[in-house]
């Protein structure tokens, strides 16, 4: 099964199946009003599960939905809609929760667990040898994570063949003048600010990855000025990255490790290099005044073990958060998947939370890199 995968930029995160940036109350209201009658009168014996659509949506049904309604004999009523934090609000503050469970990118799930928008996960009814499969920064108090994938360092094996010096770190990649050749890198309009080549921009100036964090933001800009002339393309969607892949328009890019391997898989010239790939995931989370709570404890709970994520890896290109899954999963598969164990350790995972906090000047820090980068650019 072929997929595009789209990136946390927030293409991926927000947007990428499935979440769209807010509209208006106003519209937010129509659509649960829609689904509002549908919801009324449900029993403890339903769930309605978010689920996507495409082959995102079938993938979901096929590794999740259909087996725990087997399982459990709970049925289960699966939306397409979108959802984002203002539906998400409304269905709250009302009272009138229509959608339980549903998968949501790292920032946008943290803005909603501190708005208190969130139930808490009942980590009791896991099995302990799964739970502790499950990768620690995977586990939150309000969500656990329902994949994990990746925004990697990625060549054309024309311009650096494999008998030849290729980039391996971010420190190279700035390096123009060992490793000359046309760059791309992620814009930082991406997701508010939430998303952009800030990890990178430290990373290749030296800054330890256990370090990256709280961001130095001044760091981040001075090391973007010295690659800033060789950056052919700021790209802010994970299509154009995979255009410019597959057009051949740079050399060495940044992008999403799904949109790589979709063309690699098709026989384009590339290679991924997973070194300091910066690992980024979506958490499973229910909604806090969920009429059938209970019924999503157990669905999320379902849907981590290692069994159904292998199922669900096989169907569509994601990584498992559990990682006893890789025991489930064929090893032409288990290569292309952001949180193989063996790519995990050199791996980095973004601190989602950090994007959240809120600074002296009353911006989250976020949106204070939106900011900056927006002056910085047309300089």
């Amino acid at each position: 099964m072929k997929f595009l995968a789209e990136g946390d930029g927030h293409e991926f995160h927000v947007s990428r199946r499935r979440f769209m940036r807010a509209t208006s109350s106003a519209t937010a209201a129509g659509v649960l009003a829609s689904i509002a009658g549908r919801a009324a009168g449900q029993s403890s014996g339903e769930l309605r599960v978010l689920v996507g659509g495409g082959d995102w949506g079938k993938a979901n049904m096929e590794a999740y939905v259909k087996p725990f309604q087997a399982e459990t004999g709970i049925k289960v009523y699966p939306i397409t809609d979108e959802m984002d934090v203002a539906k998400l609000e409304l269905m709250v503050k009302t009272k009138s929760v229509t959608v339980d469970t549903w998968s949501i990118g790292q920032s946008t799930a943290f803005i909603a667990a501190e708005k208190g928008y969130l139930e808490s996960i009942d980590y009791s009814i896991y099995q302990k040898g799964e739970l502790d499969a499950i990768v620690d920064f995977a586990k939150q108090p309000f969500g656990v994570a329902a994949l994990i994938y990746s925004t990697v360092m990625v060549y054309n094996t024309g311009k650096f063949p494999a008998d030849k010096p290729r980039p391996t770190s971010w420190g190279e990649f700035w390096d123009v003048k060992e490793f000359p050749g046309v760059r791309a890198l992620q814009s930082g309009t991406n997701g508010g600010g939430a998303t952009g080549p800030w990890e990178e921009a430290l990373l290749a100036d030296g800054v330890a990855p256990d370090a990256l964090y709280p961001i130095d933001i001044d760091r981040v800009f001075a090391s973007l000025d010295k690659i800033k002339p060789h950056v052919r393309k700021w790209w802010g969607y994970g299509s154009e990255i995979q255009q410019m892949m597959r057009d051949k328009a740079a050399d060495v890019v940044s992008s999403f490790d799904g949109r790589a391997q979709y063309l690699i898989d098709e026989g384009a010239p590339l290679y991924i290099n997973r070194k300091q790939a910066k690992l980024t995931w979506d958490y499973w989370v229910i909604a806090k005044g969920s009429p059938n709570a209970r019924n999503a404890q157990r669905f999320v709970e379902f849907a981590t073990r290692a069994d159904r994520q292998a199922a669900f890896a096989q169907l569509i290109p994601y990584g498992p958060s559990n990682l006893k899954a890789y025991k489930l999963i064929p090893q032409k598969i288990a290569v292309k998947l952001a949180s193989n164990p063996d790519y995990v350790a050199s791996g980095i995972p973004v601190n989602g939370k950090w994007y959240t906090e809120v600074g002296s000047s009353g911006l989250t820090n976020s949106a204070r890199l939106l900011e900056r980068w927006n002056e910085w650019i047309l300089r």
